[in-house]
């Protein structure tokens, strides 16, 4: 009886909604209405078509890049809050700060780049002023650059948190007994805290990765229209009122997605974390 409310829960807002999409999926459509039959033709045309292939690998290509980067800068921030700053206060007050950007939407922080980073912005004419650059840098706006810029911006306090809860659970007479063993700093970087750190690491990048592979609004406002994913690609088949190929696409990209996910539970036993 304890968990039936957990399971209605679970079987009205997951289980309900999934199964409809996957429904739909195999409805047929014309230019002004759906269809209610049974037809594998959004399938066929999904799985057969270069361009889903090719929003595919784009796809991967920011979800790759994005947890690099992510991964890179969110371990540093954790490292240096879980070893470095020795008082919990101070723990919490930078932590505090590194969530104020997220007081405001997410469009408004992409928005934001704009000015930054646009031909006649502040980073172009910062570097033309000191004679850095003659010309304005053209790919630091409206490109892969800046979008996988957005996800990075967006995305790494996905990674830092879990990365961060990790580290403070390791247990400190391990670092002191590799010390004293003579292990250098970068030893116990190596042999101690990243292995620990590990489940951490497996749970930002579920996060990152899962929110990179559905993301429509960044790719389409930081490209200025150039790139696509498969979000995008869905969002502009719902635009059309083409909802059975959106659903297939999307039933598609939910079965690549927890493959990933089950490949990184695989490789890492986030059970530890939990």
């Amino acid at each position: 009886m304890q968990v039936a409310p957990l399971t209605l829960v679970f079987v009205g807002f997951l289980f309900f909604p999934l199964l409809a999409i996957v429904v739909v999926s195999f409805w047929d459509y014309t230019a002004y209405t759906t269809v209610p039959t049974f037809v594998l033709t959004n399938y066929r045309d999904v799985l057969s078509s270069s361009v889903t292939y090719t929003t595919y690998v784009n796809t991967f290509k920011y979800a790759g890049f994005t947890w690099f980067f992510t991964l890179t800068i969110g371990f540093t921030v954790a490292y240096f809050l879980a070893f470095h700053v020795r008082t919990f206060i101070w723990q919490l007050v930078l932590f505090l700060i590194c969530t104020v950007p997220f007081l405001t939407s997410n469009i408004i922080r992409m928005i934001s780049w704009v000015p930054f980073l646009g031909r006649h912005g502040i980073f172009n004419s910062t570097l033309q002023a000191m004679g850095l650059i003659s010309e304005p840098l053209e790919f630091l706006l409206f490109s892969d650059f800046a979008v996988v810029l957005a996800f990075v911006h967006l995305y790494t306090l996905f990674m830092a948190i879990p990365i961060f809860n990790s580290m403070m659970r390791i247990d400190r007479s391990l670092l002191a007994a590799a010390a004293d063993c003579g292990a250098s700093d970068g030893q116990v970087l190596r042999d101690v805290i990243i292995p620990l750190s590990k489940p951490g690491m497996a749970i930002g990048s579920i996060f990152v990765v899962t929110l990179v592979m559905g993301d429509f609004i960044t790719v389409r406002l930081m490209s200025g229209g150039q790139s696509a994913s498969v979000g995008l690609m869905m969002m502009n088949q719902i635009a059309l009122l083409q909802y059975p190929a959106a659903a297939a696409n999307a039933v598609i990209l939910l079965i690549v997605t927890l493959l990933i996910v089950m490949a990184m539970v695989r490789i890492v036993d986030i059970r530890k974390e939990l």
